[in-house]
């Protein structure tokens, strides 16, 4: 992985593959490159680091040509280098992009070096290269030597690829990895992210697994798992330019953060009614399907594993439903037990997470009652692999940290909480009582953001240090854990987040002047509890931070006091989550780190 684009066109093609390169930026990369036809033979150009190491390239060698490809990709197989870079070629003739990993890698490599061929990169994509090379000698096209390579690998791929004696088309394979093809008057496209192609194209194809396509500047020609011409529904999909770009903000994370109370609202709207959520919000049929529900299981990954950490509290106090949880990663290997009646909740931003989707997908036959995803992106195979449905519109969200989608998660999953309740008859004073509540949330969320300054006030004291210390009770644990979350990606802090309760179960033994300690501290009724765990720590010299909306203000020798609005109970994790965001945005920009794009990272985790 991690970014494709792809370009059949009858206008100089350099440009607009360097544009897709740096929209796809947020997704996290550690190098770039790009092959083009030109005249008689295929420009081929690769950087270490940014997309603007390439576009310097580019403008130095002032490369012409109308059919390339080119990609950004973040390092599984092979340290970040120029070499293991893609494009990869083979015999100066077929060139090729890779997103995915390559299971029967190493069988294939040994296959290949019988065969004669070299490796020069230690990554498993240079060998879809030779491959195809290879099928070359037999087969009459491109096109047909895909169709050959897709029945001879194993894993998740996305493959754009160029043949040096075909220069009016490229090629392109999906399985298990996100791929779509743009359409255009005289040029057609392909990319990993409709967001690359933006500014090109609103009409999108959505290739499914097993589907291979020739793209030429006036032809699309998709052929299925079984070689079958195929066509495919075309999507419209309009890319707001203002929304994936940072506006006045220094970074995406900044805007990102500042769009909440709209992005919530976006959630929110067409699903709620009165005093109740509507029918049906879920898709055609779920009210029916939610009456037959008895228990829940989630599964997900980072951030949204925490979303679903808090629903969990919500199913048992509003719907009655006891929940089960599990990473996503480690769902498969567990041999899970479903009850009868069980409905499966699976959540993520982008709705292409490699181990969601293979959970999602392993669950199949597993007797559930159905599947239910909570995603940000309508196109993506989550979204259309699922039973049913909620898109929590969020908008593009750049960051690789996660701030927006996380909120809207969280309020997508009340919607879900309050919906199960309604088609069991159960709490209907309660419902009333939240929808009100959802209803207030967004201007509630708008002022917690003026807690900006507040924040940036004692920031300094935390960015200097090398570790820290959240805390949270009950629903606020999963918020603490987030918070943690948030500052480690970002600011590369050492911070991890305990249940209150178990502070001194261990984690006391780590308190001193250097630990700071932040601590989520609403006034409910494990308030007078925390007060105790708090004041464990300021006995020990650690400095406390703490989040709250108490009556009397604690007495904190050092560190602060932050008094956060007024909210129901149960949405204040949502609520809370805003300062931990801000706080971490802060903490990483006076430390200096890359904020939308924090080493190690990549924002859509494509592979297992």
């Amino acid at each position: 992985m991690c970014g494709i684009i792809a370009a059949a066109t009858d206008r100089s093609v350099g440009k607009l593959l360097i544009k897709g390169l740096f929209k796809m930026e947020y997704r996290g990369y550690d190098s770039a490159g790009i092959a083009m036809h030109s005249e008689n033979n295929v420009v081929h150009l690769r950087t270490l680091g940014k997309v603007k190491n390439l576009e310097e390239k580019m403008i130095a060698d002032k490369p012409k040509g109308k059919v390339g490809i080119a990609h950004t990709r973040w390092a599984t197989h092979g340290e970040p280098s120029e070499i293991n870079a893609h494009p990869h070629q083979s015999n100066d003739r077929v060139f090729i992009v890779h997103n995915g990993i390559i299971e029967n890698y190493l069988s294939l490599k040994e296959e290949l070096t019988d065969e004669g061929y070299a490796f020069n990169s230690k990554t498993d994509s240079e060998l879809i290269a030779h491959l195809l090379d290879n099928f070359l000698k037999a087969e009459d096209s491109l096109l047909s030597a895909m169709q050959k390579l897709k029945n001879k690998l194993d894993g998740a791929y996305a493959v754009a690829a160029l043949d040096q004696r075909e220069p009016e088309s490229f090629v392109v394979a999906r399985n298990r990895s996100p791929l779509v093809i743009g359409l255009g008057k005289k040029e057609n496209f392909a990319a990993s992210d409709p967001l690359a192609l933006g500014n090109l194209t609103s009409k999108f194809l959505i290739l499914e697994d097993g589907d291979v396509a020739k793209i030429s500047p006036d032809l699309v020609e998709i052929y299925d798992a079984k070689d079958k011409l195929a066509n495919r529904e075309k999507l419209t999909i309009d890319i707001n330019a203002e929304a994936s770009s940072k506006g006045n903000f220094k970074h995406y994370m900044e805007k990102e953060i500042y769009e909440q109370p709209q992005a919530v609202l976006n959630t929110l709207d067409g699903r709620i009614g009165g005093e109740d959520v509507l029918e049906n919000i879920f898709g055609e049929g779920s009210s029916e399907m939610f009456a037959k529900v008895k228990r829940i299981q989630i599964i997900a990954c980072g951030t949204s594993l925490h979303a679903g950490r808090v629903a969990a509290n919500w199913f048992s106090a509003i719907s009655g439903l006891p929940t089960q949880l599990d990473y996503a990663s480690e769902y498969r290997y567990k041999n899970p037990y479903v009850d009868q009646d069980t409905l499966l909740v699976t959540i993520s931003q982008s709705g292409e997470t490699a181990d969601t989707l293979a959970a999602l997908r392993y669950a199949d036959d597993k007797g559930y009652l159905a599947s239910l995803s909570i995603c940000n992106v309508p196109t993506s195979s989550l979204a259309r692999e699922s039973d049913f449905l909620l898109l929590t519109n969020a908008g593009p969200e750049i960051g690789v940290a996660s701030t927006k989608a996380f909120t809207t998660q969280l309020t997508a999953l009340m919607l879900l909480t309050l919906s199960l309740a309604k088609a069991a008859g159960k709490n209907p004073l309660l419902r009333a009582r939240m929808i009100n509540a959802l209803r207030l949330l967004p201007e509630k969320i708008s002022e917690a953001l003026k807690l900006k300054n507040d924040i940036m006030d004692f920031a300094p004291e935390i960015a200097n240090k090398d570790n820290a210390l959240f805390l949270g009770r009950g629903i606020f644990y999963p918020i603490a854990k987030e918070g943690a979350l948030k500052l480690k990606e970002i600011s590369y802090i050492h911070a991890e987040a305990y249940p209150a309760g178990e502070l001194k179960h261990g984690p006391l033994a780590l308190i001193d002047q250097e630990m700071p300690v932040v601590a989520i501290a609403p006034e409910y009724e494990l308030a007078e509890k925390l007060v105790s765990n708090l004041e464990e720590v300021k006995a020990r010299g650690g400095a406390l931070y703490v989040f709250g909306n108490a009556k009397e203000k604690l007495d904190l020798s050092t560190g602060r006091y932050i008094s956060m609005p007024e909210c129901d109970f149960l949405l204040t994790p949502i609520l809370y989550s805003i300062p931990l965001q801000i706080l971490s945005y802060e903490v990483a920009l006076l430390r200096g780190t890359d904020i939308d794009q924090p080493r190690n990272l990549a924002k859509s985790v494509t592979v297992e």
